[in-house]
């Protein structure tokens, strides 16, 4: 049970690992500033969240300091990556292309991103001898 919760964050706790993820570790004060800039929340309502998420185990305190610094224990790629495979398991029933065609027409694309992702798909063609 408590591996369910360490990889399937809230949607609060997505949005402090992000932050997070973005900075490698941060006092909640720091956190907190970020957040407000985006909505509307309490300082703490910030604390306790992050309290929770280091009973999660997503979170590690460092508290030799007077100030509190939270550093993520999960890794962006690893999160992506189990979110992902919910998707494909439940919602996509396992087919990539609808995935991949649904994330593509959900929003406009920059011509930088479009040719990313065709020379990522250059690797999976067979190769032209």
């Amino acid at each position: 049970m408590e591996n369910n919760k360490k990889i399937n964050p809230t949607e609060s706790e997505l949005e402090i690992l992000q932050i997070l993820w973005k900075k490698g570790s941060a006092s909640v004060r720091q956190v907190h500033e970020v957040l407000e800039q985006v909505k509307n929340t309490g300082y703490t309502t910030t604390l306790k969240t992050m309290q929770v998420m280091t009973d999660k185990g997503l979170l590690k305190r460092n508290t030799e300091s007077r100030i509190h610094v939270y550093t993520p224990l999960l890794t962006l790629e690893k999160t992506q990556n189990k979110f992902l495979e919910k998707m494909m398991g439940g919602l996509f029933k396992g087919n990539a292309k609808r995935l991949v065609m649904g994330a593509l027409n959900h929003k406009e694309i920059s011509q930088e991103e479009l040719q990313d992702i065709k020379s990522y798909l250059e690797n999976f063609e067979p190769s032209k001898s």
